[in-house]
Parts: C-alpha cells; structure tokens; sequence
C-alpha cells in the first residue's frame, strides 16, 4: 500500500510540474543587447510563449553585439561584435547557459549581421564599415571559426543584412548605402560567385531580408522608402525577378513614410509580418504560394497590431505558433500567438530586456 501511494503520490508531482511550467517544455532565447555588451538567456514556454531569463543571464559579450547565431548541434552560439570587429564564440550548457572560448575570431569592420548554412559547416558575416562578406568554416567539434581562403567577397555600400537559401547555395546581401541587394552563388568550400543580375536595384534603405522556408521567395524591407520589395528566385542561378506590383506599401496612406526595419515569413510559408518602427506596430500579409505576392490581411481583428516602442526586429519561434517582436526604445520582447488558419496575430505577453534588444536567436 505505501508503495502504490507514494507511486500515485510522485506522479501527481510530475503533472503538476508540467502544468507549472506551461506543460509542453520550453524554447531557449538569446538576446543581444549592445548598450551593454552582452547577451541574455531566457526559457521560453512552449505553450504560454511566457519567459523566464536563467540565473546567471546575462553574459558579457565583445563591443556592441550585433547579431547572435546558434549552432544546428545547440552546442554552440556565435555572437558579431561591431564595436570591435570580431565573433565571440560560446558552448552552450545543457540549461541553456553560455561560456565563451576565446580567443575571437576577426571579421571585417562593424560586422552587422552573420548567417550559417543549413549544415552548420559555413558561416557568414556582412561588415558594415568594409563593404565586405567574411567567410568563416566552422570545426565540427569544437565550434572553433576558420576563415575561408576564398573570403573576403565585396558587396555594395554599408551591408547591414545577409540572409541564406534554405538550400544553402545561395546568399543575398542586403546594401543600406546603395540601396542595393548583393547576390552570390556559394561553392562547395564557402567561396562565393555574385549571380548574373548583382547587385539588385531595391528602395532606399534596405534593413532587412528573408527567405520563405521554400526559397522561392525573398523578401527586403527598405527603412527610407516605406515599402519592402518582393522577388521570386531562380534555384539554379540565384537571378531575381521582382514579384508583379513589387514593391509593396503598408497601411492606407500615400504620403506618410513608414520606416520598415524587418520582416519574416512564418514557418509555414502562408504569412510574412513586417515591422513599423515610426508606428510601433507590425502588418501582416497572406503569401500567394505561387507567385509569392503578399496581399494585406483584412480578417478581424485586422493588422497592424500594436508592438512595444521602436519595433527593430522581428522572427518566429520553434514551434510555429509565436511571433516574437525585439523593441529598441521600450527594451523590450513583445510576444505574440499566430492564428494558424488566418495569420491574424493576438498579443499574449511582453518580456522586458533590461536594455535595448538587437537580434535574438530560438531553439528547442
């Protein structure tokens, strides 16, 4: 009888455990935040979208992080240092904790923004201040960073974004200061080949670009403009060729800008979601899923939807069901849940920073 009560006993635990921490387990968030050079680690709830930052968070980080990446093993995290021109790379616990391995590994001036392949054998990095991509080979066991003899690949003026093909043959640079999308074929050893039309006409200001899941789409967000440009993909050469009424506006009005810092396409290609900073809000499109044109949602409670201050990124969670919005001025997260059947967004939750959030990066 003591055996079968305690048994009964030791199950109820376990219940109500997952019942308080959300009952389907957690993600694990990483957080720039360059003001004060570091990087913090929140657990994310996989039901509630709640979270809960780790003892120990946050870690200190090289000058001004820019951009944070996550090894595909989760063993590994790679962080830009624009202040200083260098990566910082760090092990990851089996809680989600970090410890950097020094020394860092050199890049071009002001690294703004890194991107790996699918594989996690290459990684890229766009330095604003040298016009450049560096390119890096990654040691599979100890994460160690290797520059490629191939790199460094020239780009137009102030790279500020890179995004890579889910293929991973393929990557787009986004060119703030020419206005400009750098194109580039990747070879076998990370050696780069720009595509037949680059580097591509875009609006003023590009900020941000991103893949649908397919890679027959790519999508760029111009700051200056008020719009974000739309461009099916060739697979086989990487040449773009802008989506019909490309590019697109947001909201109603024709004469107010609104600065457009990021945008993404959710993880099942249906939904892309862009970023206002002036308005402090995000909008939200339907995909066409053979031309790849977004059309404005209308179902109720139709966008924008309100965000924290100065929205400056934005991506999707693991899971699917969470978009998560980085903002600048209130340093802050806002949390939102996707409706799967519409891509209408609901506001459940808002995570506070400490100081202002420059990229995150989500795994399981």
């Amino acid at each position: 009888m003591f055996i079968r009560v305690s048994l009964a006993t030791f199950i109820l635990a376990i219940m109500l455990g997952l019942f308080a921490c959300g009952g389907g387990g957690h993600q694990t968030a990483y957080v720039t935040t360059p003001l004060n050079g570091g990087v913090s680690v929140f657990h994310v709830s996989n039901s509630t979208g709640s979270f809960s930052q780790i003892l120990g968070s946050p870690y200190p980080t090289g000058i001004s992080p820019t951009t944070v990446l996550v090894h595909p093993s989760r063993k590994f995290a790679y962080i830009a240092n624009a202040g200083e021109a260098d990566i910082s790379l760090f092990k990851i616990e089996n809680s989600g904790a970090l410890t950097e391995v020094t020394p860092r590994t050199p890049t071009g001036k002001n690294p703004a923004s890194l991107v790996m392949d699918p594989a996690g054998s290459l990684l890229f990095a766009a330095n604003t201040g040298s016009n450049t991509v560096t390119v890096y080979s990654i040691v599979s066991g100890s994460g160690a960073l290797t520059p490629s003899t191939a790199s460094p690949a020239l780009t137009g003026f102030s790279p500020v974004r890179v995004a890579i093909s889910p293929s991973g043959k393929l990557l787009y640079v986004a060119n703030q200061g020419s206005a400009s999308i750098s194109g580039f074929a990747i070879d076998s050893s990370g050696g780069l080949t720009p595509i037949p039309n680059s580097p591509i006409p875009v609006g003023k200001g590009p900020n941000w670009i991103a893949f649908d899941p397919s890679g027959k789409f790519l999508y760029v967000a111009s700051l200056l403009d008020g719009n974000f440009s739309g461009f099916t993909v060739d697979s086989a050469s990487g040449a773009l060729t802008p989506m019909n009424g490309s590019p697109y506006g947001v909201g109603t009005s024709s004469t107010t800008i609104t600065p457009l810092t990021s945008l993404v396409v959710d993880s099942s290609g249906k939904y892309l979601y862009v970023t206002n900073q002036s308005g402090n809000n995000v909008y939200a499109f339907t995909i066409d899923p053979t031309t790849g044109v977004p059309t404005a949602i209308t179902t109720s409670p139709a966008p924008p939807y309100a965000a924290g201050t100065s929205p400056s990124f934005l991506m999707t969670d693991t899971t699917g069901k969470f978009l998560f919005v980085g903002n600048q001025s209130s340093s802050d997260i806002t949390v939102f849940r996707i409706t799967p059947a519409t891509g209408v967004l609901t506001s459940i939750a808002t995570a506070s920073t400490s100081s202002t959030p420059a990229s995150m990066a989500v795994v399981k």
